[in-house]
């Protein structure tokens, strides 16, 4: 049996095609068509190539930047708008004619960590994707908990923890309220943080543009990018030290662009214990395992047996 799994982007579809231990046997991605019918015969298209190239039918699983509501069974709070409102997990089903399983896009990274990747045998994982924006997920037993409503891990839009008078009110979310744990550690809330301390500084020149590139700065021990650097990892750790406070979770593993600086993992521990209650904390943070290859393998995951 192969398990098929798809991540369906903003700009690109991807396919995978597991065999039963995990192997790659098949991948490809393609645009994503920015409309809804045109998003299905994406999806269809690529499953059937796959499948006729490996000559057997597969379970399918999809990844989506959204989640299907469990009161509606339409799809909620996509930023590819033209998926919300839509029945996609039963539309697709009928042009396949067979079940399809649909999770979130940070569900499915968290899935793919903890069955395989960096966390694999921990019961409990949290999985923090911290890229242009900030999601979650939550895995237990190798099993996604998305909960009553559909939204468990949705912490990036919980307010930033432990926050300073110089905190609050200082960032507006997209979701409509201010001071977003979004705003502050994912790379977005990371350049922003830093161009802000420049303006405040009256530098006026070229700015970093990037977190690579601020980082560069960091090394060449640049003072405003320095300092812009250990607010991020403060914040970081209250933000993560809130899940371990709440969820205690056996292993966090981070994703996305900020998840490529190596030097948060050596300092996250001690800064961990300022924060968990009790100032005992142990809890592994990890680097992902497959990276930006972990949602759609976790699309696939979604069928285990």
């Amino acid at each position: 049996m192969i398990r098929i799994g798809i991540d369906l982007g903003g700009t690109k579809t991807e396919l995978v095609a597991l065999g039963a231990g995990g192997d790659e046997l098949f991948r490809k991605r393609v645009p994503t068509p920015r409309d809804y019918q045109g998003t299905l015969a994406a999806m269809v298209m690529l499953i059937k190539e796959a499948e006729s190239a490996l000559g057997q039918q597969g379970s399918v699983g999809v990844g989506i930047p959204g989640v299907i509501s469990p009161y509606t069974g339409l799809v909620k709070n996509a930023n590819s708008t033209w998926l919300n409102g839509r029945p996609l997990d039963v539309d697709l089903a009928q042009l396949l004619g067979r079940e399809i399983r649909v999770a979130n896009d940070a569900n499915c990274f968290a899935l793919s960590e903890a069955v395989d990747g960096a966390a694999a045998s921990m019961p409990v994982v949290f999985g923090a994707i911290l890229g242009t924006g900030c999601g979650a997920g939550v895995v237990i037993n190798r099993k996604v908990h998305a909960g009553g409503n559909g939204i468990a891990g949705e912490w990036g839009h919980n307010p930033l923890p432990w926050m300073t008078p110089a905190e609050r009110h200082r960032t507006r979310c997209f979701c409509g309220h201010h001071d977003c744990i979004e705003t502050f550690i994912s790379g977005t809330g990371f350049i922003n943080d830093y161009h802000r301390a420049l303006s405040e500084a009256g530098h006026h020149g070229q700015a970093a543009q990037s977190g690579v590139a601020i980082m560069a700065l960091v090394a060449q021990e640049d003072e405003i990018a320095t300092a812009a650097f250990e607010r991020y990892l403060d914040r970081l750790a209250r933000s993560l030290a809130h899940v371990i406070n709440m969820l205690d979770p056996d292993a966090i593993v981070l994703g996305g662009g900020m998840s490529n600086v190596d030097g948060i993992y050596p300092r996250l521990p001690a800064l961990l214990r300022q924060y968990v209650l009790g100032g005992e904390c142990q809890t592994p943070v990890l680097k992902h395992r497959y990276g930006c290859s972990s949602g759609v393998r976790g699309a696939a995951w979604l069928w285990q047996s």
